[in-house]
C-alpha cells in the first residue's frame, strides 16, 4: 500500500467492495455481515449467474453520474474491466484492483530498496539465457532471491509494483530475449570463451572473378563465397547466395573420400 498515493487507498477499497458484490452478493463480502437490503435482486447468487452480476454491476456504474464516477475512478468500467480486477485481487489483494496509473513512478518508490534492486537484477541476468517467462515466474524468483540471500522478514513489493519497475527498468517483456552478442560473452585474456556448438562463428565473405547461372537456362549472375567457420562443428560453405555446402571434417584429410552423411552437392 505504501506505493498508493495519499487519498487513494479508499478507491480502491471501494473497487473491492464492488468485486465482494459482484461475487457474493454483499459488499463486505460476508453472509454474515450484510448491509441493509443485501444482498440486492441483480447479485444475489441464488438467482443469478456470475456473467449476470457483472453485467448488472457494469450497468449500475454506466448509470452513475459522469462526475462523481470520475472522481471516484469507475468512469471506464466495462465488463472485462471487472473480469481484470477480480484477476488482480486474487493474485495480489487489495492493491490488485489499483489502477496502474495510481502507482508512484519509476525513481520514486520507496519500497523498491537497494535489496530488492539487487534481487531484480540478479533475476534479470539469470533469464537473459533462458526462454521467455512470464512476469509471475520473475516475482517468484525475485522472492526467493530475497528470502534466500537476506532472510523471510524482508518486505517485497506486490506484484503489480514489481511488474511496472521491470517495465520500466528493462522495457516491454513479450519479446524472447536476444542472442548475446559478441561484446556480451565471457572473455578470459583477451579470448572469447566457448563452451557450445555454434556460440561464436567467424563469416569471411569474397566475390569469386567469375559468373554462374542458377538454373540451366537462367541468367548468369555474380558468385559469392562465404566461409562460416565455427568452433565445435562442422564448418558450411555458401555459395551464390542459395546453395549451401557442409563441408565435413574428412575433406580436410588427403586421400579420403567425403562420407555422403557429412556433405551435400550444391545444385
Amino acid at each position: 500500500m505504501a506505493d498508493l498515493p495519499p487519498g487513494k487507498l479508499e478507491l480502491v477499497r471501494l473497487r473491492m467492495a464492488h468485486l465482494l458484490e459482484v461475487g457474493t452478493g454483499f459488499r463486505s463480502g460476508n453472509p454474515e455481515d450484510p448491509r441493509p437490503g443485501e444482498p440486492r435482486p441483480c447479485y444475489d447468487p441464488a438467482t443469478t449467474t456470475l456473467t449476470e452480476r457483472r453485467w448488472a454491476k457494469v450497468a449500475e456504474l454506466a448509470a452513475m453520474d459522469r462526475q462523481e464516477a470520475r472522481l471516484l475512478g469507475l468512469d471506464r468500467v466495462g465488463y472485462r474491466t471487472l473480469i481484470r480486477w477480480e484477476r488482480g485481487r486474487e493474485r495480489s489483494g487489495l492493491i490488485g484492483c489499483a489502477d496502474d496509473r495510481w502507482l508512484r513512478p519509476g525513481g520514486r518508490r520507496p519500497s523498491i530498496g537497494p535489496e530488492v534492486r539487487e534481487a531484480i537484477f540478479a533475476v534479470h541476468a539469470e533469464l537473459q539465457g533462458r526462454s521467455r517467462v512470464g512476469m509471475a515466474t520473475r516475482t517468484r524468483l525475485i522472492h526467493q532471491y530475497v528470502r534466500e540471500t537476506y532472510g523471510p522478514d524482508l518486505h517485497v513489493p506486490s506484484y503489480n509494483t514489481l511488474r511496472q519497475v521491470w517495465h520500466e527498468w528493462f522495457g516491454p517483456s513479450g519479446s524472447r530475449p536476444r542472442n548475446l552478442g559478441a561484446a556480451d560473452l565471457p572473455v578470459r585474456s583477451g579470448h572469447v570463451l566457448v563452451d557450445r556448438p555454434g556460440q561464436v562463428v567467424a563469416l569471411d565473405t569474397t566475390v569469386l572473378p567469375v559468373m554462374v547461372r542458377e538454373g540451366v537456362f537462367g541468367e548468369p549472375v555474380r558468385a559469392h563465397l562465404t566461409l562460416a567457420c565455427a568452433r565445435l562443428v562442422t564448418d558450411r560453405v555458401c555459395c551464390a547466395g542459395e546453395a549451401e555446402i557442409r563441408v565435413d571434417g574428412a575433406l580436410h584429410q588427403p586421400g579420403r573420400r567425403p562420407a555422403r552423411s557429412g556433405a551435400a552437392m550444391a545444385s
